[in-house]
């Protein structure tokens, strides 16, 4: 069961696996010499001939040939180290590479637990079949030739009888592939889903307690689990059932070739030594078979898990972008957008941000505000339409010259298990102490990091001794010392309290002046002074223009902004009380 492709992507393992396959041989004729000294001394004995110096000769060859085997079966497993390591870090790097080359929007052509299991669990699973099944695989090929060749001059029909048996073994192997395949492909579907439900309910966790919800998502992992063991277990009961089978064709071919020898001694075309010498080597012409049989799961597993990586390696990636200039208004047109090929989240949208303003986009959750941003900075693609910053098309800018000037902020940024400073320098890298103070400074957070150790508070992992707030705010600190070009803020301020809010509103002010600033929240409040508000509705423009006009002009807008003011209006009466 050879990959020619799999084969043709390592090709640097090649000359260690061949290496590895002549130590083998190398074993094997090690194996005929203790054979052929101890055959000769039993035979000697049986024919009470003097064995004084034979014994000599026999504890030499023995002890030569034991630690030469020795030291090819380590020399053997260093080979094979070496061919499963070389495997594991070209297929580790490519998946890499690729992953760079798909760009922000990968998650659109795989999941990220299948990347997460192909780069692990897959590349494990073709390292045991590059270091160990290929080498095994060749070499149970040509041990059967020599072992026939060297026996065939004592009996050959003896000889060609075992031969002949050798092959039963794959034949048995190729039986059980047909339906090897079908289990090992749920097998690793069951595998990916596990591993897509445990790490979403690991991600949301805090969030399942919260609402409790954790009892409902436990038995659903419990029935994914049950799946996952119940096609284990199928795997598994292939494995034995094809063991059992190699087994008997192995130990039952080498008791054929010793009962044909014993016929053969019995009608004096063979003698005491050639008796021995096939007792001894009978085995040895189907073990090589029955080992590389055992390797058998290794080949599917590595098979299998190879059609995980392939679907990887083989997503097509959308040509590759040089431009590096960012800067002008983004403009949109008659842009439209699908998730999943069938409900369009944006359609026929039209929209300016001119360069150096403050803008918003504002709907309700699901109207496909989310959806401009992850288009800008080109997170997702294959939208329809026209989409430009200057007069470049997204699709033509290179993810280095997005990633470098236009900075996404969302509701949900990131924090990283360290300092406060650490997680600043993030942002810039060449930034002094006073810098990150004045960037806390703007949003608020510096009273508070005194209190603690300053820039040297330390974060726990996702910051979970902070607020979700303190996090918010942490982290459009590092999105304004990045000094981009272009800031989108989605949702930025939403867990943030009002004083905190006002404040960080004043600085995006400021900012629009040198700046793109393009804001998305569901709360009208925070855009009242935008330069230009853009009002979506279940993926289609309802409005655009300045808060007052709106109000005049847009339903939509008009009916979102009251219904604010009177939710406002009620929890703070609420409040009073």
């Amino acid at each position: 069961m050879i990959d020619k492709r799999l084969m043709g992507l390592v090709p640097e393992s090649n000359k260690h696996i061949v290496k590895a396959v002549v130590l083998k041989i190398v074993s094997l004729f090690c194996n005929v010499a203790i054979a052929f000294a101890m055959a000769d001394f039993l035979a000697n004995l049986i024919a009470a001939k003097p064995v004084d110096k034979s014994i000599l000769l026999v504890l030499a060859v023995v002890v030569v040939a034991g630690l030469a085997r020795y030291v090819l079966t380590a020399e053997f497993a260093q080979q094979s180290h070496l061919a499963s390591t070389l495997v594991k870090k070209r297929l580790r790097r490519l998946i890499f590479e690729k992953i760079l080359k798909l760009g922000n929007g990968y998650s659109e052509s795989i999941s990220t637990a299948e990347v997460i299991q192909a780069s692990v669990e897959g590349v494990n699973q073709l390292e045991l079949y590059f270091g160990l099944y290929l080498p095994q695989f060749f070499y149970a090929m040509i041990a059967p030739l020599i072992l026939f060749a060297i026996l065939s001059f004592y009996s050959f029909k003896t000889a060609l009888v075992l031969f002949i048996c050798v092959p039963l073994i794959p034949i048995s192997i190729a039986l059980v592939q047909k339906i090897a395949k079908k289990i090992l492909s749920k097998y690793w579907g069951q595998y990916t889903q596990l591993g897509d439900d445990f790490l979403e309910n690991i991600q949301g966790l805090t969030t399942l307690k919260i609402y409790r919800a954790d009892q409902k998502k436990h038995e659903a992992m419990n029935a994914s689990a049950e799946r996952f063991r119940v096609a284990t277990m199928r795997v598994l009961k292939m494995q034995l059932n094809s063991i059992i089978v190699m087994d008997i064709i192995a130990y039952g071919g080498a008791a054929l070739g010793i009962l044909l020898t014993l016929l053969d001694l019995q009608a004096g075309r063979l003698n005491a030594f050639g008796v021995l010498l096939f007792i001894f080597l009978s085995a040895e012409f189907f073990l090589p078979m029955r080992r590389l049989g055992s390797f058998f799961h290794v080949a599917m597993n590595g098979i299998a898990a190879s059609k995980t990586i392939f679907k990887l390696l083989d997503t097509p990636v959308e040509r590759v972008a040089s431009k590096t200039e960012v800067g002008g208004d983004i403009v949109l047109k008659n842009m439209s957008y699908s998730y999943d090929d069938v409900k369009e989240v944006l359609q026929n949208i039209d929209m300016c941000f001119a360069e150096n303003s403050f803008c918003s986009v504002v709907g309700e959750s699901g109207s496909g505000k989310s959806t401009i941003a992850k288009i800008i900075k080109r997170s997702i693609h294959n939208y329809r339409g026209n989409g430009k910053i200057g007069d470049i098309e997204i699709s033509d800018i290179s993810e280095d010259a997005l990633n470098q000037d236009v900075v996404l902020v969302g509701m949900n940024a990131h924090v990283f298990k360290g300092t406060v400073k650490e997680n600043l320098l993030m942002g810039r890298a060449d930034a002094t102490d006073e810098m990150l103070w004045q960037a806390l400074e703007k949003v608020n957070l510096a009273n508070f990091l005194k209190t603690l150790d300053g820039l040297d508070t330390v974060l726990q992992e996702g910051g979970s001794n902070f607020s979700g707030g303190q996090r918010q705010r942490l982290a459009l600190a590092r999105a304004l010392l990045r000094d981009a070009k272009i800031y989108i803020f989605d949702e930025a301020t939403s867990n943030i309290d009002v004083e905190s809010e006002n404040k960080i509103l004043d600085v995006l002010q400021e900012l629009k002046l040198t700046k793109t600033v393009i804001m998305i929240s569901h709360r009208l409040a925070n855009v009242v002074k935008a330069d230009m508000i853009y009002v979506l509705e279940m993926g289609k423009q309802m409005g655009a223009g300045q808060h007052e006009a709106l109000l005049d002009s847009c339903p939509t807008y008009n009916h979102l902004w009251h219904t604010q003011k009177e939710l406002e209006a009620y929890a703070g009466g609420h409040n009073e009380q």
